[in-house]
């Protein structure tokens, strides 16, 4: 029995150790059964190895909860919900005390303040898709399970999801590139997709190459006179979404933050790197549209 064909960074094992839902796929000296825990930072940065200085892979929200399978030296090493991604996760950020969520931050960023009034110092600066507990309404803001308040224009409930991923997509505009970022403060290519996608509804994985995979119908590579809002243009590790049939939106690192630009110059620009554009994909629910 071996891990053969299982991607590492959606199976949670190691050669000590993996979830005892692999038990019959992988072998290993321990297998866990993992204990669920909650994201209560802003944003928890999770890691491939254990070590601050580990490139970043991805970051968990607030609210997001973690199945941990092991926790050492300040480290948890789980898996997150959301997408299901595996990685060691700074034990601080997380709670074993879970609430439950009722609403999401649908604003591109808020701020929680220890009371309801403005001109109260914030207490922590939450992203889009955060996770809220809410316990009360209270004027223009909403009062949160442990403590806070968030203005209410802010927060949507869950199940409540914005009409056009590309329209929120737009609204990360200018903010910088930040590989692994998944915040309105910094993201990559990916996390612009995966967190507007979201917003609208509709459940994205990580990865680019993840979600070359995953998501939509195949589209000719060779007919850009097709193309129309909404579509994704994939290159080796990288994407980006079509606001109409010829200006492209990404998050990338020759800008260092997220634009627009004609399709032709990202084009362009990645032969001229030796990268090729590998697949365009249109999403089911924008087909007649």
């Amino acid at each position: 029995m071996t891990s053969a064909g299982l991607d590492p960074r959606l199976h949670p094992f190691r050669p000590d150790l993996a979830a005892v839902a692999l038990k019959d796929r992988v072998r290993a000296p321990r297998y866990v059964e993992g204990r669920e825990r909650q994201v209560s930072a802003p944003a928890a940065p999770l890691r491939r190895t254990p070590e601050c200085a580990a490139r970043l892979e991805t970051e968990a929200l607030y609210g997001e909860l973690v199945t941990v399978y092991e926790e050492r030296d300040g480290w948890a090493w789980g898996q997150l919900a959301r997408d299901g991604y595996v990685g060691y996760l700074p034990a601080e950020t997380l709670s074993g005390e879970i609430r439950d969520r009722t609403h999401r931050v649908a604003a591109l960023r808020t701020h929680v303040f220890p009371e309801p009034a403005v001109k109260a110092p914030p207490l922590r600066l939450l992203s889009l898709n955060a996770g809220l507990a809410v316990r009360a309404a209270q004027g223009r803001f909403l009062e949160l399970v442990g403590g806070g308040y968030v203005a209410a224009a802010h927060a949507a409930p869950l199940g409540e999801h914005a009409p056009d991923f590309v329209a929120v997509a737009e609204r990360f505009l200018g903010t910088p590139y930040l590989w692994g970022g998944r915040t309105s403060l910094g993201l990559d290519c990916s996390a612009l997709i995966q967190l507007s996608m979201e917003a609208a509804g509709l459940p994205a994985p990580r990865d680019s190459d993840m979600l070359q995979a995953a998501l939509g119908e195949a589209l000719d590579t060779g007919d850009l006179a097709a193309l129309r809002r909404g579509d994704l243009v994939f290159w080796r590790e990288h994407l980006g979404v079509m606001l109409d049939a010829s200006r492209l939106l990404h998050a990338n690192a020759h800008h260092m933050e997220t634009v627009i630009e004609p399709l032709g110059d990202a084009i362009a620009r990645g032969e001229a790197e030796g990268s090729a554009v590998t697949a365009i994909k249109r999403l089911p629910a924008l087909g007649a549209s």
